[in-house]
């Protein structure tokens, strides 16, 4: 078998490999950054007054409404990632809680992403959020949720 044939047979069964790890990856990404966003909205709503002053602090419209629609979104949205239930559509709302975040809170560190050093960016609070989002927007939640289970199950799987 000529070299070339070897190493791109050897390539494919390495990508099938890999391919298998995809849905148990998504599902610790999902258990993971779910649970994280679950604890932080429950945080936020047993302080709701102090977190609508640190919105009014920052200029957020309506803080006292903003508040606990997103201590709300941290909360549920945390849930249905740690089920994989509307995966893609959570990941994406809570995208944008992060994005909103950087922008209000983390400003600076904001300015730094496509820097020449971007450790402030990367440090920041909201980063692996906002990563474990877009994952999880790009990706879904993969085999093992609910997502899966009730939309998908009967399609062909791509892997």
């Amino acid at each position: 078998m000529p070299l070339r044939s070897t190493l791109f047979s050897g390539y494919n069964r390495l990508e099938e490999l890999f391919a298998h790890a995809r849905s148990p990856l998504l599902l610790l990404i999902r258990l993971y950054w779910g649970w994280q966003f679950a604890q932080n909205g429950w945080g936020k709503l047993q302080h709701i007054s102090k977190i609508a002053e640190y919105f009014g602090t920052l200029h957020v419209p309506l803080p006292s409404l903003m508040a606990p629609a997103i201590a709300s979104l941290e909360l549920f949205g945390g849930i249905l990632l740690i089920f994989g239930l509307l995966t893609r559509l959570t990941a994406f709302l809570l995208v944008g809680d992060m994005f909103v975040a950087y922008l209000l809170a983390d400003r600076e560190a904001l300015a730094t992403a496509f820097s020449s050093d971007p450790s402030k960016f990367l440090a920041a609070d909201p980063f692996s959020f906002l990563f474990a989002c877009l994952v999880l927007t790009a990706f879904g939640a993969g085999l093992y949720s609910l997502d899966h289970y009730l939309f998908h199950r009967n399609r062909a799987v791509v892997v």
